[in-house]
């Protein structure tokens, strides 16, 4: 299927004549490009004289001798022009109650929790822990570290105690901001406790205190001279705070992803860089315009609702719809009650939470879209992983109604902002496929020599140049950076860590999976060896563990763990209730998203004779496919039969 998007009379990008300009005007001068777009989307103190420094590659610079404030960008900047009373954000609470926020309350709001942040000595170049439930708070806990050039890092409030630990150690934080609980489907989800147990043992030297906004008024232990409500802290703060004018590439937040690794990597972003691909991508992928709502439903734990939620549509002056709950609370038809409600014009998601409720709406007729109003809607957009042609086909004719296009955006924490994606009124519709890159973007796909392959041919997807809003560094690693994405058999070439496919006729990208061992569960990167880790510190029962990946038909991608215990191969319920004890303990090590869907035991692993264990072996296993590979080198090829027969 091939079917252009329908006309939108006031697209940013008007068809596929201004696109192919956008991209031969990127040909032509790189760099220049680039400066034409951050001087037209970005407010600076102090304007830059030069876009691209790429003396230092791959520790490319932008903008370097600008100065800017990302929070002005995103605040002072519309209420300077008028616009203080336009509504930034509609917030609905987990139980339906609607708060909505205009420029103005949310700059003072902001400038008092910046002020706030001040008065406990955070400093520019500070890094303060964001710990926070979806809210206003939330956003404008990012909005107040960027005011004051405090760098910020939020961890989704679904970690456990030991993944928020390492963050807070690695990053070197200063300060912890948090909540008592958060509300989610209907019930009340510790958070403050959750923050005690990581911070127990003073195993966080660097953390003197911990702000606690008061979202349920839960009960809490408390720490003297360590734990302050957010609330007493900001009470009587001015509603004026001069933004700290930084450098473009002061380091704005880091967001620690999984690598194949065990040890989490902080993903360092920029100030300039960063805000300008935010702000663009939005503007021109979602074609946001003054009359738009929009609504993205990711957490501001993920980069999604980091460019998405708190910078790009702030940044473009729209109003966004920020929601605490999720899709299924209190009935599957969440999603779409809300969307009729409020009148929401561009819906971002998930394949994840599109196919779930694709089970629900079949499951319970009442849930369905189609007993919904959704006129308002005028896009739809896909994020987090690839999506199924036969979800999208959903998607497009049940809650877009077959006339509202779908953008398919593929991008990473890495990139910052969309790399591969359809524009709305310019790139005809491929169901499965993320079509075109952004213009701008120099997308390949290479062989592992990093030589180009024909369209049709499968290989590794790279982008050629750099961009504004890439990974700057691995926070306190930079080998593990440039091994990680510029390895030296590449050209150069930032590696994406995907494999894809052009089609020969169009010239269109499809993501054909990852090419480590990441695992891309719910559109939530997660690392084998981080997983793997975590089990075999069960030390009283884990012996040794492997695990892969295995497609889904709800979350994309399944974990699926191969263990081998300390103690004879269980079978039945003793087998089942071992499994279960371990994916508790993996919630506990990691947080819930990581407890693998299906556990198999065996009384070892499938390995070649120098010890390595053949995950590739058990990818097929996992999958239910009978292994034809080449075995000849396992030393205990009967291994996998037992491992295929297991439950």
């Amino acid at each position: 299927m091939s079917t252009l998007f329908p006309p939108l009379q006031q697209a940013r990008i008007q068809g596929m004549d201004q696109y192919q300009a956008l991209c031969g005007e990127a040909e032509r001068d790189y760099p220049a490009y680039w400066a034409r777009l951050a001087r037209e989307f970005l407010s600076w103190k102090k304007p830059f004289t030069q876009a691209l420094n790429d003396s230092q590659a791959p520790f490319f610079k932008w903008f370097e001798d600008g100065l800017l404030n990302v929070s002005y960008n995103c605040l002072d900047r519309h209420v300077e022009a008028g616009r203080g009373e336009r509504t930034a954000l509609i917030f609905e609470t987990d139980d339906g109650q609607v708060r909505p926020v205009t420029y103005r309350e949310l700059l003072a709001l902001t400038s008092r929790m910046a002020n706030a942040l001040k008065s406990r000595g955070v400093k520019k170049g500070d890094r303060v822990v964001i710990y926070m439930p979806m809210s206003v708070e939330g956003v404008a806990a990012m909005q107040a570290c960027a005011r004051i050039g405090a760098t910020h890092s939020v961890v989704f409030g679904g970690f456990s105690a030991q993944s928020l630990r390492d963050r807070i150690q690695d990053a070197g934080a200063v300060l912890l901001i948090t909540a008592d609980e958060q509300m989610r489907g209907g019930k009340a989800l510790a958070l403050k406790s959750i923050v005690d147990e990581a911070l127990a043992d003073h195993c966080c030297p660097t953390l003197k205190d911990v702000l606690v906004y008061r979202r349920t008024g839960g009960a809490v232990a408390w720490t003297e001279g360590r734990d302050l409500w957010l609330h007493e802290v900001m009470a009587g703060q001015s509603d004026h705070c001069e933004p700290e004018w930084v450098e473009a590439e002061h380091p704005l937040f880091l967001l620690y992803t999984s690598g194949s690794t065990g040890k989490p990597k902080g993903v360092q972003h920029s100030s300039g860089g960063y805000l300008l691909h935010a702000a663009l991508t939005t503007s021109w992928t979602f074609d946001l315009q003054d009359s738009d709502v929009f609504w993205c439903t990711a957490d501001i734990g993920w980069v999604t609702g980091h460019s998405y939620i708190a910078y790009g549509p702030l940044a473009l002056g729209g109003t966004e719809v920020v929601f605490e709950g999720v899709p299924t609370f209190p009935d599957a038809g969440r999603f779409w009650q809300m969307i009729q409600k409020h009148k929401v014009t561009v819906f971002y998601t998930a394949p994840t939470a599109i196919r779930s409720l694709i089970k629900a709406a079949e499951t319970v007729p009442t849930v369905h879209p189609k007993n919904y109003d959704l006129s308002s809607l005028r896009i739809l957009g896909s994020v987090g992983e690839p999506i199924n042609p036969a979800a999208w086909e959903w998607y497009y004719q049940n809650v877009g109604g077959g006339r509202c296009p779908i953008v398919d955006t593929f991008w990473q924490t890495e990139t910052g902002g969309h790399m591969i994606t359809p524009l709305p009124g310019v790139t005809p519709m491929a169901p499965g496929s993320c079509t075109l890159p952004f213009p701008g973007i120099q997308a390949a796909i290479v062989d592992e020599m990093g030589n180009d392959v024909p369209n049709g041919t499968g290989g590794i997807l790279v982008v050629k140049k750099p961009w504004p809003s890439m990974i700057r560094t691995i926070w306190g690693d930079p080998e593990r950076f440039k091994k990680s994405y510029y390895p030296e058999e590449l050209k150069g070439y930032y590696l994406a860590g995907d494999g894809a496919i052009r089609n020969a006729e169009t010239g269109y990208f499809t993501i054909t999976g990852r090419i480590d061992d990441v695992l891309n569960v719910s559109g939530h990167r997660m690392g084998t060896m981080e997983i793997e880790s975590a089990l075999v510190a069960h030390t009283e029962l884990v012996a040794e563990a492997a695990v892969v990946g295995r497609p889904d038909d709800v979350t994309g991608e399944a974990i699926c763990a191969f263990v081998v215990l300390k103690r004879a191969r269980p079978t039945g319920e003793e087998a089942k209730a071992i499994a279960n004890e371990l994916r508790n303990w993996v919630a506990k090590e990691i947080g819930p998203i990581a407890k693998p869907k299906e556990i198999r035991f065996g009384d070892n692993l499938p390995k070649t004779r120098s010890g390595k264990i053949m995950r590739r072996l058990l990818r097929s296993l996992a999958k239910g496919e009978a292994v034809t590979q080449d075995t000849s080198t396992l030393e205990n090829p009967a291994i996998l039969d037992q491992l295929a027969k297991a439950n």
